[in-house]
């Protein structure tokens, strides 16, 4: 404890070819917001979705059409505790097909990561109880890209479908 606060680092479970998205937002209506955006972002998406209530009930709330993205998405949330958060796995589908229609979510107040990475939460536990000061995506740089690394950057761009000409 550090003057009433113990700061904590976990790390995200990240099935295999999933990506993460993590948020926070404010309402219990966000599980049905959040699973709704995904679904009519991109046909045939899998995806696993846990939200952490901060009142009432406080129960991880959770949808989803793909049994170990939600299982993941649970354990996560589970993982971090912090009131509020909501855990997103995402398959066959990139954040950039997502994003855009979560931030139009009413309910969502921050998107913390959106990521293929490794990721650890920095969680803040008081007495009263967690909360997210923010994330750990990847790895520490190692250099400046050259002109061979630009190159490589827009031919993988173009062969995922992300640049033209």
């Amino acid at each position: 404890m550090n003057n009433g606060v113990k700061i904590e680092i976990i790390d995200m479970i990240l099935p295999e070819k999933s990506n993460i998205i993590i948020g926070q937002t404010h309402f219990i209506k966000s599980v049905e917001d959040i699973a709704e955006a995904v679904v009519t972002s991109v046909p045939g998406i899998k995806f696993g979705l846990a939200f952490n209530e901060a009142s009432g009930d406080r129960l991880i709330r959770w949808d989803g059409n793909d049994e170990e993205l939600k299982n993941a998405a649970i354990q996560n949330a589970q993982r971090i505790g912090a009131g509020h958060v909501f855990v997103l796995l995402i398959r066959d589908a990139w954040p950039i097909n997502v994003l855009s229609k979560l931030r139009n979510i009413d309910e969502i107040a921050h998107i913390f990561c959106a990521t293929a990475n490794p990721v650890q939460v920095i969680v803040a536990e008081t007495v009263q109880g967690r909360g997210v000061l923010g994330v750990i995506d990847g790895y520490t740089v190692v250099g400046v890209e050259t002109e061979t690394d630009k190159r490589k950057r827009i031919e993988f761009l173009r062969k995922i479908g992300y640049k033209r000409g």
